[in-house]
């Protein structure tokens, strides 16, 4: 062979991928490869493996459809070595290509493994950037660079600028950036979400899920139910259903949380971007066309367009500006395990047992339910920041490591130090009440937190301010809460860390092993 060998990882099922971008059908060879070290470097939700293994099959055979050469190494394939790296040299001696092409990856651990398959290979190894992506990680290093503050906000506004998403001329459509202020209500009791699509395993689907429920029968989920788009045509299809039935009531409810009601009216298409589905551009394009053709608000489109450029985006370059030093982050010293509910869902916490069981049933959550009821909850009691990082990487079928790790470490326990968030997005049970049906079926008192049957999430959030009051007295944001605090009667102070430690003693927040132990 004279030709390339091109790799392509499993969250990079696109065909405008940076390492097709030159593809010579007659000449190259693409590989994409099932590995175990893979699938096993969290054990993750059986959802999630089906989701991948799944799209990379169909996305390999869409590809040997248009003539291309595709080496395609099945999981159970004898010959395997089950790791990128061993599976990738494999080729290299099988096809003598004259070079290879990969597209790097969004995972630091394949990143510094990549970096030395060059030398391994003895072939030129073209590592390209990822082109998927509005902001190459070079140019986000350069926007922060001499930065004091490296706020969301002002990223977006220059993604706004750059993409031309929202933007009339020089200015944001109607003159405002942001509309956030506008989509924070609470569902009102009446309001039903329309259902969203389903799509039915087809004969490829099912033989992978019948392969996962054999192989990794152990992992947390189930593969029964399983509807996710594992095609490019199938993702199209669930990105116009969104626009069509849920965006324009997105924004004012996209915060809102109900019982039995997991989707409501978010669009569903993180697993699709995230594995390369749906292109950033294409989804930001049809949500802005809605807006111009009048048939969504401006604060549902902003809304979700932010969540686009914005924080996928930003968060992502934040990764990659402080891995791998980020990854052991904790700046909050949190040191107590993770307890076992987080992996049945079996608490007397209402809203806790609603996202988890949620989670666990679906392998996915809305943003909400992760930061604030999931994120909150772990922030509040002191959870290590290892544990959950493990545990949002192991349940999500969306979650990668890019974007996994600075919304756990940074956004949900402020891990971080401040680097993402300027204060801990900590709450008590009264914003829970607020934006969810939750509290009315809980076992808990959602107005107390003294009281044998007080709300955990109330006593814990007044201890934790007491707890961590030495490193967050600077925090001009938490400012008043800690004015409240220092007024607090001493003797209801003492009772409220009191109701804190019994609960934290409990059996209820009983650890358990990782889920890598």
């Amino acid at each position: 062979m004279t030709g390339t060998l091109r790799m392509i990882l499993g969250d990079q099922l696109s065909p405008s991928i940076a390492s097709l971008a030159d593809l010579d059908p007659a000449a190259d060879v693409v590989l994409v490869a099932e590995v175990m070290a893979e699938c096993t470097s969290v054990r993750h939700h059986k959802k999630k493996i089906v989701l991948v293994l799944s799209a990379m099959r169909h996305f390999a055979r869409a590809l040997a459809a248009r003539g291309v050469r595709v080496a395609y190494v099945r999981l159970e394939d004898p010959e395997n070595t089950q790791t990128l790296r061993g599976e990738f040299l494999r080729a290299v001696a099988r096809y003598a290509p004259a070079r290879a092409v990969v597209t790097e990856p969004g995972e630091w651990r394949l990143a510094e493994d990549m970096r030395h398959w060059q030398a391994l290979a003895g072939i030129e190894v073209d590592i390209r950037d990822d082109s998927r992506f509005l902001c190459r990680i070079q140019d986000f290093l350069a926007w922060a660079r001499d930065r004091r503050s490296l706020r969301m906000e002002f990223f977006y506004r220059d993604m706004r600028r750059r993409t031309g998403f929202l933007m009339d001329g020089d200015a944001p459509a109607s003159g405002r950036w942001n509309f956030d202020a506008e989509n924070r209500g609470s569902l009102p009791a009446g309001v039903q979400a329309p259902a969203v699509p389903e799509f039915s395993p087809d004969d490829m689907t099912g033989e992978v899920m019948a392969l996962v429920e054999s192989r990794f029968a152990d992992h947390v989920g189930s593969t029964e139910g399983f509807s996710w788009p594992v095609t490019a045509a199938q993702a199209r299809a669930a990105l116009a259903d969104f626009v069509a039935h849920r965006l324009a009531l997105f924004g004012e409810w996209q915060d809102a949380m109900k019982t039995g009601a997991p989707f409501l009216f978010h669009a569903l298409v993180s697993t699709s971007l995230n594995i390369g589905l749906l292109d950033a551009r294409q989804v930001c394009a049809a949500a802005e066309r809605a807006y111009r053709d009048g048939a969504a608000p401006l604060n549902a489109v902003e809304g979700f367009i932010r969540q686009i450029i914005g924080w996928r985006e930003y968060v992502r370059g934040i990764y990659w500006l402080h891995m791998p030093d980020y990854a052991r982050k904790n700046a909050l010293g949190a040191t107590r395990r993770m307890p076992w509910f987080y992996w049945t869902g079996q608490t007397r916490m209402n809203c806790l047992h609603q996202a988890i069981t949620g989670t666990l049933a679906h392998a996915y959550a809305h943003h909400i339910q992760r930061l604030m009821i999931t994120g909150n909850f772990a922030l509040l009691a002191g959870l290590h920041p290892d544990d959950v990082d493990e545990w949002y990487m192991v349940v999500y079928a969306d979650a990668y490591e890019w974007v996994e790790m600075p919304n756990t470490r940074g956004m949900a326990l402020f891990a971080d130090g401040g680097i993402m968030a300027s204060k801990p997005y900590a709450a008590s049970g009264a914003y829970i009440n607020r934006m969810s049906d939750y509290c009315k079926g809980c076992a808990y008192d959602v107005k107390d937190a003294v009281g044998a049957n007080a709300c955990p999430f109330n006593f814990l959030y007044w201890d934790f301010m007491a707890r961590n009051e030495h490193v967050l007295a600077g925090n001009v944001r938490l400012a008043m809460p800690l004015k409240t605090l220092s007024r607090m009667d001493p003797g209801k102070l003492a009772a409220i860390r009191a109701n804190a430690a019994r609960f934290l003693e409990s059996p209820e927040m009983s650890p358990v092993a990782t889920a890598n132990e």
